[in-house]
């Protein structure tokens, strides 16, 4: 009983830690937040800390993947590597700025990361800011940008545990954005040409659709005045295109068996639709997707759970070696007192790895609010979880095997 009271005390002790560093989301390294928007609509967000020795700029569109046109896969990744397209404009943040570059693009958001000695604030600030306002689409870097993608999907195409995901995805949501590859295809690469980024660019890459955070070592008063200049001019956009999609119809439960050559052992996906990030039930959802991978290291090593939950309702995938069936016990079995507190204690410190700004960008891109997303935690209980567990489990479930060729009947 002591010691259950100390384990207890303790994960009150976190949660309070949570609440207290990323709860009010209002400062990073012992500095407040400025928050500020431009005449153009641009967001901006701002933290100064002395003690920095580099300064990160990120910048986040809020909107992804999921606006790719249909027979158009990949058309929102095409942008965003557009942006800075050539090697030497990437390597120039290594070897003049000293810091790093990297570009996400999922299907709700495209992010650019970039970092670089505290010195070179206002160069990595220009250079990020002239990529993002202007990029140049033309004929040749399209083309290459083409080139470099399609290499790259020619290998994730042969791969049997990247054809059983792409699989599950199409069966569970059909036509609808999350059923087709956020990279594209090797064939709707070939139907993406310079002006379909040009309309995606004027579409999406705006200054009211965007995002800028600033964390480092600078003043504060500068940075603020640099961001006018730099990014004051970036265009605003005639009309915000909303993330509203018809929602899919009932997946079709059969069982999938795709036959590939090399794919021994065989490869199993199974998914089923999750919850939305800003769903009532996310925390809930985010402690049970550590229970899940508890119970799947268990019952089958090697396997892989995971909740991707995104703008619209996102997918819970189980994956692993292996063509047997889905592992119901999964979300059959009551989730134990002692499951609970294992798993929120795991997911409580993956969300303080999370930095300030990444915090505060989802709160933007999913309509959520920083000090709601540092409470979510904190009021949990077994009950919460296992309700989300059993709203899961009322989802249909498809199934898709990748077999060695030859295996299929």
């Amino acid at each position: 009983m002591k010691f259950r009271s100390l384990v207890q005390k303790f994960f009150v002790f976190v949660l309070c830690l949570t609440a207290a560093t990323a709860a009010a989301g209002q400062k990073a390294a012992g500095n407040e937040l400025r928050q500020e928007k431009l005449l153009n609509g641009l967001k901006v967000l701002i933290w100064s800390d002395p003690s920095a020795t580099d300064v990160k700029v990120s910048i986040r569109v809020h909107s992804g993947a999921a606006f790719d046109p249909q027979g158009k896969e990949g058309l929102m990744k095409l942008l965003s590597e557009n942006i800075l397209p050539t090697p030497a404009s990437r390597e120039f943040f290594t070897e003049d700025l000293g810091g790093t570059l990297e570009i996400i693009t999922n299907y709700d958001y495209i992010q650019i990361n970039g970092t670089a000695r505290s010195s070179e604030f206002l160069t990595l600030l220009e250079t990020l800011a002239q990529a993002v306002t202007n990029p140049t689409i033309d004929k040749d870097n399209t083309a290459a940008l083409k080139k470099s993608l399609t290499e790259k999907l020619a290998v994730l195409e042969k791969d049997p545990s990247y054809i059983a995901d792409q699989a599950a995805a199409k069966r569970l949501f059909g036509t609808f954005p999350y059923g087709r590859p956020s990279m594209g295809s090797l064939e709707s690469l070939q139907r993406i040409d310079p002006t379909d980024l040009v309309l995606a660019k004027q579409r999406f890459l705006s200054a009211d659709n965007a995002t800028v955070a600033i964390l480092g070592n600078f003043n504060n008063d500068l940075a603020f005045r640099a961001v006018r200049r730099y990014f004051g001019a970036w265009l605003k956009s005639d009309k915000r295109v909303p993330a509203t999609f018809r929602q899919p119809d009932a997946p079709d439960t059969k069982p999938v068996q795709i036959a590939v050559p090399g794919a021994n052992p065989p490869q199993s996906s199974f998914a089923l639709r999750g919850l939305a990030r800003n769903d009532p039930d996310y925390f809930a959802a985010a402690v049970l997707e550590k229970v899940l991978r508890m119970r799947s290291a268990k019952a089958a090593p090697g396997a892989a759970v995971s909740h991707d939950a995104r703008m619209l309702p996102g997918v819970v995938t189980v994956r692993y070696s292996g063509s047997a069936g889905f592992p119901f016990s999964l979300f059959t079995d009551r989730i134990s007192e002692s499951e609970f507190a294992q798993a929120r204690n795991e997911a409580i410190t993956e969300f303080l790895k999370r930095s300030v700004i990444d915090q505060w960008l989802d709160a933007d891109t999913y309509r959520t609010s920083p000090a709601s997303e540092a409470s979510g935690f904190q009021k949990l209980s077994v009950a919460d979880v296992q309700r989300a567990a059993d709203r899961l489990a009322k989802n249909p479930i498809v199934s898709v095997v990748v077999t060695p060729a030859g295996a299929t009947e």
